[in-house]
């Protein structure tokens, strides 16, 4: 799952959002330099991309993907699904995506000093791009697939993502359906 995933799943603690949020920039066992909660969050969003990326069904939207986007199809899906829970945010959520993120952007920046330098760098973008809202639609995805694949240090066919999202647009949302409901429980059995 992407940053909107990770942060819905870490429910009302803002510190296990926080580790959640930055867990993908903290190597190894640098987690032990932050604060005992959000080691916990950093932990869970380990435990969220294990069970993903092991998942029948993110497997079966990856083979998919396999073909045209090769080792990053893992990324790619986590992306479209992203896509799907901010399309479809009112199912799972009371607040809307529009709260959620600001609420959001406003945790981030509140603990902006324990934010390690590759999320500082891309902070600023992240919350005038409004990432989290900007999911929910097809553009939105689309161009941060394109930036995403711009960052990306090897070559990659990101930008063209949108094509395999649109042609297969309603398999990628059932196994979101399928899989997403999966994770919440696992996610509340691992909090």
């Amino acid at each position: 799952m992407n940053f909107l995933a990770h942060i819905f799943l870490s429910g009302n603690d803002n510190e296990l959002m926080i580790g959640n949020f930055i867990a993908d920039f903290i190597k190894g066992q640098k987690k032990n330099e932050f604060p005992p909660q959000i080691v916990k969050g950093i932990e869970l969003h380990r435990a969220i991309d294990d069970f993903t990326d092991h998942h029948p069904v993110t497997m079966q939207s990856k083979r998919r993907l396999y073909p045209s986007q090769h080792k990053y199809s893992g990324v790619v899906v986590d992306l479209y699904y992203d896509h799907f829970l901010a399309k479809h945010f009112s199912a799972y959520s009371k607040v809307s995506l529009i709260e959620f993120a600001s609420f959001t952007y406003d945790i981030i920046l509140l603990n902006k000093k324990i934010l390690p330098p590759m999320v500082l760098n891309f902070l600023p973008y992240m919350i005038e791009r409004n990432w989290l809202a900007n999911y929910a639609s097809f553009e939105g995805i689309d161009r941060t697939l394109i930036e995403l694949g711009k960052r990306v240090s090897f070559e990659n066919k990101m930008h063209e993502a949108s094509v395999d999202l649109k042609k297969h647009y309603s398999n990628f949302e059932e196994e979101f359906f399928l899989f997403f409901p999966q994770l919440i429980n696992f996610v509340a059995s691992k909090r």
